[in-house]
């Protein structure tokens, strides 16, 4: 036996439904992601300045552009940044996401960047922020981001054990503009 489309769109309806109805309604969560991302809004605009790592083959300076600016009607902040090296290719590219659960009343920040990608949890400082990642067994890098004063300084420490933090990171950023990236350029209905 054949069932017309519509009626089996009214058999797919009446199946949802009591799916649709165990969730609340999503405006006070949106409102909650806002409010809690209107707190790290001094980060949106674009930044440059002068960065280095250290990695196995040694110390590698870069300019860094970090570009920041909210999402989803400001639910999140995206992140992009590029390193530049003196001949003006691309040394480091990342994208990260940071956003706010209120069911847990926390940040994190989902980041991709050099092959990796990861989840982290995030801690809001006075003047910036917190986050740490899996850096081996028994280490992490921990980078620690603050901004005042139209200045952004962050700190990529590797800690292992008992081992005093090793610098490994630093970034030394102006704030150079705004931005009205990613939400602009959204495709139009027609």
């Amino acid at each position: 036996m054949r069932i017309p489309h519509a009626a089996a769109f009214c058999l797919l309806l009446l199946a949802v439904a009591p799916a649709v109805a165990q969730f609340p309604d999503p405006a006070s969560r949106i409102a909650a992601q806002r409010e809690a991302m209107a707190r790290i809004s001094f980060i949106d605009g674009v930044w440059r300045g002068p960065a280095w790592s250290l990695t196995p083959a040694g110390r590698t300076e870069l300019v860094q552009v970090e570009r920041i600016g909210p999402f989803l009607d400001g639910s999140v902040r995206v992140i992009e940044g590029r390193g530049y090296m003196s001949d003006g290719s691309i040394g480091f590219n990342a994208l990260g996401v940071i956003s706010y659960d209120p069911d847990t009343r926390s940040y994190s920040l989902t980041s991709w960047a050099m092959g990796r990608q990861g989840t982290f949890p995030l801690r809001m400082t006075e003047d910036g922020f917190v986050w740490e990642a899996p850096a081996g067994p028994g280490a992490i890098m921990r980078y620690t981001t603050t901004v005042r004063d139209g200045s952004w300084l962050d700190v990529g420490e590797y800690v292992a054990g008992d081992a005093p933090p090793r610098r490994v990171v630093e970034l030394n950023l102006s704030r150079v503009g705004d931005t009205d990236w990613p939400a602009a350029g959204a495709v139009p209905m027609r």
